[in-house]
């Protein structure tokens, strides 16, 4: 085993070879928008993304439903030809699945993919100096809680679920290529990917780092005005549409983070919005960071800079 529960990685990654290992992963969750083929393509893109932020590529997948005894089959129908297409997609191919009778509806998938163990990617390895990058708008947490109380605007759920529909595969497809040159090929140090700890939640992961295997714990400094926000999003986040999970990530992080009293209340709930599908968060040497970033615009991801890795201090994680 080359990454397992130690760093509260992505996914796990297991050896198979010198040249070769596994990627593992499972995600599923209860829909966050109303149509069921969406609903379908986003949770296949969630699912996914743990092995692009590992660095693999997906190669196979089994589906995970829960549906009502007495639910309409054809909406289970879309949800499925959702997820389906999204797998085509990412030329992850669907072998199989299993399906239990629930309550509620529930979907997602297990995922397999193969990586090089020695560019296997990890959420902890983060040096004082570096640049973090990020890949996504923030804010799918409090618009799919908007979309919930029948408060999102069009323009908004439009934009929300171009996100969190739109795979990580592009970005990882940049970061490799970055690394196939040599004079960057060890300029990537930290990757994850932001799902359910918001971005903040997921930044502490990568600062912690892992000591006891010599990966020392840093500090961060964030930009709260260098984030994309998706449209809509400060104005869910001030009308109070939060969902759970960010006030639970708000404590979970609140001891280890501070913010300065110019972020206004509602960037300081965005950073905590837990997010679905959401961009990855790169620790990359400072020198690099320009490469970097061209590499992503190549492929069509349009990421930023959102702040800078330090020696570590307390509080772990500034924001300004």
């Amino acid at each position: 085993m080359l990454v397992g529960f130690e760093t509260s990685d992505d996914a796990g990654v297991y050896l198979l070879d010198d040249k070769l290992a596994l990627v593992q992963t499972v995600d599923f969750f209860t829909p966050i928008v109303d149509d069921p083929r969406t609903f379908g393509e986003i949770a296949a893109a969630n699912s996914l993304s743990d092995v692009y932020a590992m660095g693999g590529r997906p190669i196979s997948s089994l589906s995970l439903v829960g549906f009502p005894e007495k639910g309409n089959p054809g909406i289970l129908a879309e949800i499925l030809q959702g997820g389906l297409a999204k797998m085509m997609e990412a030329k992850c191919t669907v072998i199989g699945g299993h399906s239990v009778r629930n309550e509620d509806v529930l979907f997602g998938y297990a995922v397999t993919g193969v990586v090089n163990p020695k560019r296997v990617w990890k959420n902890v390895g983060a040096r004082a100096g570096d640049a973090l990058l990020f890949t996504k708008p923030l804010g799918t947490g409090v618009i799919s809680t908007a979309i919930k109380s029948d408060k999102a605007h069009a323009e908004s759920v439009s934009a929300a679920i171009r996100s969190m529909t739109t795979l990580n595969r592009s970005a990882a497809e940049a970061l490799r290529e970055i690394e196939s040159q040599t004079e960057w090929q060890n300029a990537i140090h930290a990757v994850t990917d932001v799902t359910g700890f918001g971005l903040l939640g997921h930044a502490r992961e990568m600062a912690l780092g892992n000591p006891e295997k010599g990966i020392e714990s840093v500090s961060f400094e964030i930009d709260h005005q260098a984030f994309a926000y998706l449209p809509g999003a400060f104005e869910a986040a001030k009308e109070g549409h939060l969902p759970g999970g960010l006030k639970n990530n708000r404590e979970f992080v609140g001891d280890c983070s501070e913010f300065t009293a110019t972020v206004p209340t509602e960037y300081r709930d965005l950073l905590f919005d837990p997010q679905t599908s959401g961009g990855l968060l790169i620790s990359v040497s400072a020198a690099s960071a320009a490469d970097v970033l061209g590499a992503l615009e190549r492929h069509g991801t349009a990421a930023r800079i959102v702040g800078s890795v330090h020696e570590k201090r307390s509080p772990l994680i500034h924001v300004r």
